[in-house]
């Protein structure tokens, strides 16, 4: 066997085990196999964390890309993603995928379309996309705010940050702005590795995930302590910055003038010494949003079967891959001792991984691995629940 088909093989063989081919392809079909390899790129990041951690946090990288499904118990839906948010849908010149999933995306796709499209937005997106090119819909979401792009025929070059060297983060400071799962993944591994996090929300804006499986919200988030802050207000907005300060690693995954308006600079954090962990969905410099299915699907990672349309990959796969390509670099520092700030676009990272030979190979249902799930290390704190104690220990009163 040549190294080009050992490779192949290998990796064919880490999709298999990682369950994620049970949550990609059409209901009632078979499991297809994804192309590109997301699955063994997982398993070098949890090998590298558990090496930096001698062997304290050891898991399977593979099988977290699918991980959320064990907890839903949600399944595959070809052009529907398996969180049912998020849709493959032809346009004029190939396919794109769009995501509702926030209380205002039918109003937003409503605008879109350019006409009122009531409680289900599909019909109307579906025939509007028929006759209107990628290019133009990338456009209009970008301008309107809506998850939405044009699948991507073919895999672009990316380039994501390179790890430094190892640190050992136990003892460290981590306070984590995130929500959903890519940021929080991150801050739960360096919580299991000995970091303390502190999860910081605002009073109208929680964490989304809070409304989810209450399972997986607890795995993330077990013997985290919760801050409730309020930037528009002046005393919170200065015990904000005092816990900004006080950190070793920040992570969040908003865009940067969000974070201006917070009166937060992640340049002025990184130059000072610490560590600030930028996740975006197409990175810093870009206007657009994203969530973790539109995200993979518009960097081209769907799988294909012959004639048939594109499938989603696993369940917001760019999320888990996101979460451990963040912890890995959260886990490495210069070695003079300045700090980092690393701009993580979530399509590069898929992107990144993208190789499409073995895509939309068929498997045996008995052949792959259900999603599994773990075990929560402690309970999730309810919202707010620590932000006294957190303030009395800086100094600073939330008034």
């Amino acid at each position: 066997m040549s190294d080009a088909s050992a490779g192949i093989s290998h990796r064919v063989r880490d999709w298999v085990e990682s369950g994620v081919p049970a949550l990609t392809g059409f209901p009632g079909g078979p499991p297809l196999i994804p192309p590109g390899s997301a699955a063994t790129i997982a398993r070098q990041h949890t090998d590298r964390i558990a090496a930096i951690t001698d062997g304290r946090v050891r898991l399977d990288g593979a099988r977290l890309l699918s991980e959320r499904a064990a907890f839903t118990g949600s399944v595959r839906g070809g052009t529907i993603s398996v969180g049912r948010h998020c849709r493959l849908l032809p346009t004029a010149d190939g396919w794109a995928a769009v995501s509702c999933a926030r209380p205002d995306d039918p109003a937003l796709l409503g605008a879109l379309v350019g006409r009122e499209v009531g409680a289900d937005p599909w019909p109307a997106v579906a025939a509007w996309l028929r006759t209107h090119p990628g290019a133009e819909l990338a456009e209009r979401a970008e301008l309107l705010g809506l998850a939405a792009g044009p699948i991507a025929p073919q895999p672009r070059p990316a380039a994501v940050p390179e790890p430094l060297a190892p640190r050992p983060v136990a003892g460290l400071r981590v306070v984590d702005f995130s929500a959903l799962w890519a940021g929080p993944l991150c801050a739960h591994l360096l919580g299991l590795a000995g970091a303390r996090v502190i999860k910081v929300e605002t009073p109208t804006r929680p964490d989304g995930a809070r409304r989810g499986d209450p399972g997986f919200y607890r795995l993330l988030h077990g013997g985290h302590e919760s801050v409730v802050l309020d930037p528009g207000d002046g005393g919170q907005r200065r015990a904000l910055r005092a816990l900004v300060a006080s950190a070793d690693i920040v992570i969040e995954a908003s865009r940067p003038r969000a974070l201006t308006g917070f009166g937060l600079d992640a340049g002025a954090f990184a130059e000072s010494g610490g560590t600030w962990i930028s996740i975006t969905a197409h990175g810093r410099a870009a206007n657009r949003i994203g969530f973790g299915d539109d995200i993979a699907a518009s960097a081209g990672l769907v799988a294909c079967a012959g004639e048939h349309p594109p499938v989603f990959v696993g369940d917001a796969i760019a999320d888990p891959l996101t979460g451990l390509t963040a912890t890995v670099l959260a886990m490495s520092a210069p070695g003079d001792g300045s700090g980092r700030l690393w701009d993580i676009s979530m399509s590069a990272v898929v992107a990144a991984t993208l190789d499409p030979r073995s895509a939309g190979t068929a498997v045996g249902e008995s052949s792959v691995a259900p999603p599994s799930r773990r075990e929560a290390a402690g309970a999730a704190p309810d919202s707010g629940r620590d932000t006294a104690a957190v303030l009395a220990e800086l100094g600073v009163g939330p008034g």
